[in-house]
């Protein structure tokens, strides 16, 4: 049986500095988590520190860890510096992601093995890395995309490199399940962020809203408490991606 507080767990996020990391690094906090906020590179170094700060101000506990995920021994460092500093890793939470939108035939090899790298085998890694570091019932999620249930043009390395996530999900699931440990997946529908709007023209922005209740996007406040729930009460939900997003897309 699982504990459903966050006081006192330990938890570690993939891009947890800004957007929608950077809010689940600090309500996890505010729970009484402590929170271990990695960051890619050093312009997201201020976003970093002023998350650590707010959990800090909240009366959590927290630092901040700079690697490129794409590398499997950065991954290994994460979790093994998490350890280090606060003994043990209750939560993994990956919101490590890049978007493209760009049609197939003008898409190079270095965009893709970038997309596939950042998207696909990050996540794998971490998944890796969670699966060898976590204590018995620790939550492991993986933010994807909704895009996983579209039938649509232009991001096929995005939606693609995401799709693997799916797959990994269902694996950790199965081989981590006898310790205790949730595997999931959440598909937000596009985000009101800037990791959306740099991709879409301002017409395909307005069709994208249409297409989910209240004509809005999804905001990184919607996504945030199902990630908590996940990693607390709804810790029996394993091997599944949920897609949330106002009824953008469904299977």
């Amino acid at each position: 049986m699982t504990t459903h507080s966050l006081d006192g767990k330990v938890v570690v996020v993939g891009a947890g500095a800004k957007n929608l990391g950077g809010l689940i690094s600090r309500k996890m906090g505010e729970a009484g988590a402590k929170v271990v906020v990695h960051y890619h590179g050093d312009a997201t170094r201020p976003d970093a520190e002023a998350t650590v700060q707010a959990v800090q101000e909240a009366g959590g506990d927290a630092f901040a860890f700079q690697g490129d995920l794409t590398k499997p021994a950065n991954v290994a460092a994460l979790f093994n510096e998490a350890r280090s500093r606060f003994g043990r890793v209750d939560i993994a939470v990956n919101t490590v992601g890049k978007v493209l939108r760009k049609p197939i035939v003008e898409t190079s090899e270095a965009e893709y093995d970038s997309m596939f790298d950042i998207n696909a085998k990050a996540a794998y890694f971490f998944i890796r890395e969670a699966g060898r570091t976590l204590n018995n019932d620790g939550k492991i999620i993986t933010i994807v995309t909704s895009l996983l249930a579209a039938f649509t043009d232009g991001y096929s390395t995005y939606a693609g490199g995401k799709s693997p996530v799916e797959h990994f999900t269902r694996a950790a699931a199965k081989e981590f399940g006898s310790r205790g440990i949730s595997v999931t997946a959440v598909g937000p529908g596009p985000m009101d962020t800037p990791f959306f709007y740099g991709q879409e023209t301002p017409e395909r922005v307005e069709f994208h809203k249409s297409q989910a209740m209240n004509g809005d996007l999804t905001k990184i406040e919607d996504i945030e408490p199902i990630v908590r729930f996940l990693a607390t009460d709804g810790w029996w939900i394993t091997g599944q991606t949920i897609f949330a997003n106002g009824g953008y897309t469904t299977r």
